[in-house]
């Protein structure tokens, strides 16, 4: 893993799966060894796929959870993530956006599974402070920038996490089991989305509309992959090619995920 200070945290780029993530033992250790590995952040700022909310939102603290979905067994609904008061850092990001850059401070709402099931595994005693950021547009560029202005935060001990899945295509899977064979398509976009990052190619990266194989299949919409933008415009150097996580496929979806310097 990529040797960091022990202040200076990473930025994170990572696939959250659905609530069953819990019970698979195979991606949920990755997970938790990625968070052994990682120096303890003093506080989380995390963008999830499932809140997308122009202006800049933010989430508050002490909030119940978001259950965000449905179909699934009764005590996913009933788990909790009670984590310390994140204001400060609500202040911090604010003052970090452009000036004239609105920020909404959310009054009630609390992490969605986005945000709560990967750190759930990651951070299991939520003793760290968490905020949620919403997603507030899909342009890439836009989205490189916002991670630009939230980069000093890393210098801070905060750990930035894009929350998605580099391939998304639900409504043309054919099996639901977890070891279920990637589709051509999910397969396809994700040697081509490894591919590129390995070169830093972030405007091969930003161009999937048109560049990638596999699309529209692997992202009817969108929403599951641009989160990537934040964590690299967050890198030191969106064009240094981070370190790549976790290859290999969960319902035939891309579990691969990126840690950048």
């Amino acid at each position: 893993m990529t040797d960091m200070t022990e202040s200076r945290m990473p930025a994170l780029y990572i696939g959250h799966g659905a609530p069953p993530l819990l019970d698979d033992p195979v991606w949920s250790g990755q997970l938790a060894g990625l968070a052994a590995g990682l120096p303890r952040p003093r506080a989380i700022l995390i963008v999830s796929a499932h809140w997308e909310a122009a202006p800049i939102s933010l989430s508050a603290s002490g909030a119940p959870l978001v259950y965000d979905f449905g179909g699934f067994a009764e005590k996913f609904y009933r788990m909790t993530y009670p984590t310390p008061d994140a204001a400060w850092l609500a202040q911090r990001v604010t003052a970090l956006l452009p000036d004239g850059q609105p920020v909404h401070q959310h009054a009630s709402r609390g992490l969605d599974h986005g945000a709560w099931v990967p750190l759930k595994i990651m951070y299991p005693e939520a003793d760290i402070p968490v905020l949620q950021m919403s997603l507030p547009t899909q342009d890439p560029y836009r989205l490189l920038g916002i991670g630009q202005r939230l980069r000093e935060l890393r210098d801070e001990g905060v750990l930035v996490i894009g929350s998605g899945f580099l391939t998304h295509g639900l409504p043309f899977l054919t099996s639901w089991r977890i070891d279920a064979e990637a589709p051509g398509w999910s397969s396809e976009f994700d040697s081509w989305a490894g591919e590129a990052l390995a070169r830093g190619d972030v405007d091969e990266l930003a161009a999937y509309q048109t560049r990638a194989p596999g699309m529209p299949y692997a992202h009817p919409t969108v929403e599951h992959y641009t989160p990537l933008f934040i964590t690299l415009g967050a890198a030191t150097r969106a064009d240094q090619p981070g370190e790549q996580l976790f290859d290999g496929f969960w319902m035939g979806l891309s579990k691969r995920s990126l840690l950048v310097a």
